[in-house]
């Protein structure tokens, strides 16, 4: 065997002497492993944790440290924590086998990071125990993709005539107004279920919820009485909500009341999710990014349109698919002809 140029004798001695003897003097100061068998790879796991191989019982052929042999003398020295899967090595037949360089390192080797513990509080809290309900009610979601074409051109309509300079126009007010017109004609979908009585409660007022994500977790404030308000007022409502949501300082009648939810994820990225349902809801909607789509026309040129994916996730209990399709279906019509939506507004 050749070790940094020495051919170990034949003859029993004292291996680490013999090579030690070959290195100059400035080695030996320079390196902590110098003279000890040993691969490179050990002798690099010896070096990132600052454990001199000499000081290290070698296991291998002609005392030969091994990465087993590194992993041992770090338990006994604390450098690691002790566990059961190597404080046997000793015994362990799949880490002792002679000059076998043995490639598995515990993970507290590679690792120093510590563990941390969160406590779940307010709105955090809150979602623990809204979920793990709604996670026992049967689900099923329908899908669907809407054109935004007009929805976009009404947008930009609005901000090229906002006279207003603290009023910011996006897609999402004038889909929270169509979506309480497909409502009106559909109350079902704005209903709560009882269970323990069985019963369904239509509701009067379409209180619609929004989903923000903020610092402190999610909350779901909704605008009241959206059949009763203008666009330009469902704006001005939302804005509200939102500063309120990031500065924690949401009212309880803010986040309390809500007959239908949409998670508008689309702002953040995702064409579509598959929402959970908002209990006591029977109902809520997410919606992904609008983005451009080639679309192919009945003589088979292709055009661009800006398209939607909606996700509605319904109670099973309360609403059957083809309820869920029709009510879509309407506010589909209304999203994709805002004419349609001007005539029905009250």
């Amino acid at each position: 065997m050749v070790v940094e140029g020495a051919q170990v004798p034949p003859q029993k001695h004292d291996v680490t002497e013999n090579i030690i003897s070959h290195c100059s003097e400035g080695e030996v100061n320079k390196s902590k492993t110098c003279g000890v068998l040993s691969t490179p790879a050990v002798r690099h796991l010896g070096k990132q944790y600052d454990i001199n191989l000499n000081d290290v019982h070698g296991s291998g052929k002609d005392g030969r440290v091994l990465k087993e042999d590194i992993i041992k003398h770090a338990i006994q020295k604390g450098i690691i924590k002790d566990s059961s899967g190597f404080e046997n090595a000793d015994s362990g037949d799949q880490f002792l086998r002679g000059e076998e360089d043995y490639s598995y390192v515990p993970a507290e080797l590679g690792s120093h990071h510590g563990d941390k513990t969160i406590p779940l509080r307010g709105f955090q809290r809150t979602m623990v125990k809204t979920m793990s309900m709604a996670a026992k009610v049967p689900h099923f979601h329908y899908v669907e993709e809407i054109n935004c074409d007009a929805l976009v051109e009404l947008k930009e309509s609005f901000q090229n005539n906002n006279t207003e300079p603290g009023v910011k126009h996006t897609f999402l007010p004038s889909l929270i107004k169509s979506l309480s017109v497909a409502i009106s004609k559909y109350p079902w979908i704005n209903s709560r279920f009882n269970e323990d009585s069985m019963e369904v409660i239509l509701k009067g007022s379409h209180n619609i919820g929004i989903a923000m994500a903020t610092p402190s977790g999610l909350v779901v404030p909704n605008i009241k009485n959206v059949q009763s308000l203008s666009i330009l007022e469902i704006t001005k409502e939302l804005s509200r909500l939102q500063q309120l949501a990031l500065a924690n300082k949401l009212n309880p009648e803010d986040i309390t009341g809500g007959t239908i939810t949409l998670s508008n994820i689309g702002a953040i990225g995702g064409k579509f999710g598959a929402p959970i349902l908002n209990l006591p809801e029977v109902a809520i909607i997410a919606i992904g990014r609008i983005q451009k789509v080639a679309h192919f026309a009945d003589d088979g040129n292709a055009y661009p349109v800006s398209v939607m994916t909606v996700n509605i996730g319904a109670d099973h209990r309360v609403l059957d698919g083809a309820t869920v399709a029709r009510f879509c279906n309407e506010w589909k019509q209304l999203i994709e002809k805002p004419e349609l939506l001007m005539l029905l507004m009250r």
